[in-house]
């Protein structure tokens, strides 16, 4: 037992990382290519090594299975257009030094999808939970008063991971399967967007560049290393260690953003914080509870 704790807490502390530290260096290294096409490979080799891993682990029966209901074809749309939105998202603040408005998204998306969960879901709740949801609230609102702005870029990521996960509930599937359907329903969309770029000549990827499309390649497997890895935590600790566990992902994001790519932390901005990790520890110790 202890065995599985240790090793499945090793696997999720490595994924949260990867998506906190190696994914945010990998991507701001890639960053002479724009969001979009950013986005585009991020689908397509995503999906071309998903086709991999199914063939090599003999999972198309499960596939299959999936996808021969039509209801399920268009909530895999659905969640592909979300998780889309949510890479695109990510990857501009990456590209223009804004990951501390993108930590603030992943930080309060467990919330989100907490308020979410009893608003669509019927879940239950108690005063702790509501609480969190209040401070998280609070600290947006203090944003608009003191800044005059939302920030949209940590909305915008925290609801749309938070609506994935809440529309991916209605479907039992394994979590790689499932992007696979995503990455595969998505990728003619980025195909016509890339061919878009090309007639537009403001493509990176291509046969003049083959370094720079070489580095653009890693792209999916930079996505799938730490999905994997959190898959493995998962399934050795649960899911509430392993929530607790990605809260490391927020943080290491923060810290890189504030020290290693010297982004401003203005005092409202830093209050505004404060709220968010106090709704974060009422949300954490209401995790440990369960």
């Amino acid at each position: 037992m202890k065995k599985s704790l240790f090793k499945g807490s090793l696997f999720t502390i490595g994924a949260s990382l990867w998506w906190g530290v190696i994914g945010v260096l990998y991507f701001n290294f890639v960053s002479f290519a724009s969001t979009l096409e950013l986005t585009i490979h991020r689908t397509i080799w995503t999906a071309l090594l998903l086709v991999i891993t199914t063939s090599y682990f003999s999972r198309w029966n499960e596939f299959i299975k999936i996808i021969s209901k039509k209801i399920n074809i268009l909530i895999f749309f659905i969640t592909g257009i979300l998780i889309s939105i949510n890479w695109f998202t990510w990857l501009y603040a990456v590209k223009t030094n804004n990951l501390l408005d993108s930590a603030l998204g992943y930080y309060i998306f467990p919330i989100l999808s907490v308020f979410f969960g009893i608003i669509f879901l019927k879940e239950k709740y108690n005063k702790n939970k509501i609480i969190s949801i209040i401070l998280v609230a609070a600290a947006l609102v203090y944003l608009l008063i003191k800044l005059g702005e939302i920030p949209w870029i940590g909305i915008t990521v925290a609801i749309s991971f938070s609506l994935y996960g809440l529309i991916r509930k209605k479907i039992k599937v394994s979590s790689d399967i499932g992007l696979l359907i995503e990455t595969l329903l998505i990728s003619p969309i980025a195909i016509f967007l890339f061919v878009f770029l090309i007639k537009n000549n403001m493509n990176i990827f291509s046969l003049s560049e083959p370094l720079l499309s070489f580095y653009l390649i890693w792209a999916g497997l930079i996505t799938l290393i730490p999905l994997f890895w959190y898959i493995k935590g998962f399934e050795l600790i649960g899911i509430g260690p392993a929530s607790m566990i990605f809260f490391l992902t927020p943080t290491a994001q923060f810290f890189l953003g504030l020290y290693y790519f010297s982004q401003p932390l203005i005092l409202d901005k830093l209050i505004s914080f404060i709220f968010i990790w106090l709704a974060v520890i009422i949300y954490l110790n209401e995790l440990r509870k369960e």
